[in-house]
């Protein structure tokens, strides 16, 4: 599995920023969309990602991209805490 500053790293080159994000068990992010293109790493814990209806369970070492203006939905479905990168296209 990468580490944070390899992450932070290749997306800066891609012109993502990078930022880390923790959940405690069963936190749920319902129903967002950004502007602008997002980028996610899974570090610890399990994440149930649901894009425009589809749903897709991503653990340590997945990564999703999440296009720009698509209603979204992040759920921790571990029964531990999670940690995940997030990172927005900079425009």
């Amino acid at each position: 599995m990468k580490q944070q500053s390899e992450i932070s790293k290749k997306w800066k080159s891609e012109n993502f920023s990078c930022d880390l994000w923790v959940d405690p068990p069963a936190q749920r992010w319902e129903n967002y969309t950004h502007s602008v293109d997002e980028l996610v790493y899974v570090l610890e814990g399990t994440l149930e990602f649901e894009l425009s209806g589809k749903k897709q369970v991503l653990r340590p070492g997945d990564e999703i991209f999440i296009p720009k203006n698509t209603n979204h939905s992040v759920r921790n479905i571990s029964k531990t805490e999670a940690r995940w990168l997030y990172g927005y296209k900079q425009i």
